[in-house]
């Protein structure tokens, strides 16, 4: 049985609609400054390029195999670290999977509805086919290109990353997608390419969300362009063997295990190489507290959250929060020479 709770302690948490209102209200009436907001492997194995999503029509709440890639991963290994940071290989972590239950359950999707529990409510609203990525920008070879064309392009890869949220909770989740760089290099940036920017579809028919005014939609992120085509930057188009719901992001989101979650653009539709740095949803938003780096690090606060711990779903103890999410081995000399409580 899942030990997931229903909701972070109401103490904890400010309905970031309501908190945001608060600010404007604030500013507006020129009294003083707010003081909180809110939001928010190695390799395991390839599917050797056969796996091919099934979904052709499903709806965003029903889940389908992934081809050969459908068995889930299996249990750590005897004797498996507790740290969690495998000395093997930084594709897969040897902690214990969060249950596909507690993954499915309890998700930050605004677009979806701004509780934990409405996005998996909402999520049969959403079409996964036909779906289609504008490549653009600062690039030789721009493109519209079909997500199943994009699937018989890149083989899927397995990878089991941890995933931090700036909430201060976490999980470990076994995504299946390809290497983002893999797509920008078929794409051929430009020598202007400096960043990537990516868009989630804007319907507020499939996505009820984006009729509230808590952002300003659509929701738009960004990376630089090395991040980008670091190898553990990824776009993920199911877990746990199966096709990503639409909580999650379906049909393709983006992710990026050591910066907090909500950089992973979810459902996009837009990939966007860029000269100039993209302005974010959420450093629009608040720009204080979300910065575009978005990094893990336990050394530097959110106004509301300490980022020292984390509380991982589906445990009762919380644990100490790692430096770029436990992968500053592979990804720390991205940002040598730069001050990261600034570029925070």
């Amino acid at each position: 049985m899942s030990k997931l709770p229903k909701e972070p302690p109401a103490g904890e948490i400010t309905p970031p609609a309501l908190y945001l209102r608060r600010r404007e209200l604030l500013k507006s009436a020129a009294l003083f400054a707010g003081t909180a907001s809110a939001i928010g492997g190695g390799l395991v194995w390839l599917t050797g390029g056969a796996a091919r999503l099934s979904a052709a029509g499903a709806p965003g709440g029903e889940a389908t195999p992934l081809g050969s890639a459908a068995a889930p991963p299996g249990p750590p290994a005897a004797g498996a670290s507790s740290s969690g940071t495998s000395s093997r290989d930084p594709f897969v972590t040897d902690e214990a999977r969060t249950s596909y239950e507690d993954i499915v359950s309890y998700n930050n999707f605004y677009e979806l509805g701004l509780s934990k529990s409405e996005p998996a409510r909402n999520a049969g609203r959403l079409r996964l086919r036909p779906w289609a990525i504008a490549c653009e920008g600062e690039v030789k070879k721009p493109e519209v290109v079909d997500l199943d064309t994009l699937l018989r392009w890149f083989p899927l890869e397995e990878r089991v990353y941890r995933m931090r949220c700036v909430e201060a909770w976490s999980m470990v989740i076994p995504w299946l997608g390809f290497p983002l760089g893999a797509l920008l290099r078929r794409l051929d940036p430009t020598s202007r390419a400096r960043y990537v920017q990516f868009t989630t579809l804007l319907d507020r028919e499939q996505l009820p969300g984006q009729r509230s005014d808590v952002l300003e939609w659509p929701y738009v992120e960004g990376l630089r362009i090395d991040e980008a085509m670091h190898p553990l930057t990824m776009l993920a188009v199911g877990l746990y063997g199966k096709t990503l719901l639409g909580q999650n992001g379906a049909p393709i989101r983006l992710v990026v295990p050591w910066k907090y979650g909500f950089k992973g653009c979810k459902s996009i539709v837009s990939i966007k190489l860029t000269e100039r740095q993209p302005a974010t949803s959420w450093s629009r938003a608040a720009p204080d507290e979300y910065g575009f780096y978005a990094n893990v690090n336990p050394a530097v606060d959110h106004p509301r959250w300490s980022q020292a711990t984390e509380r991982r779903i589906g445990e009762l103890r919380r644990r100490p929060t790692l430096p770029f999410n436990g992968y500053a081995e592979e990804v720390a000399g991205l940002y040598s020479g730069m001050d990261l409580r600034e570029s925070f």
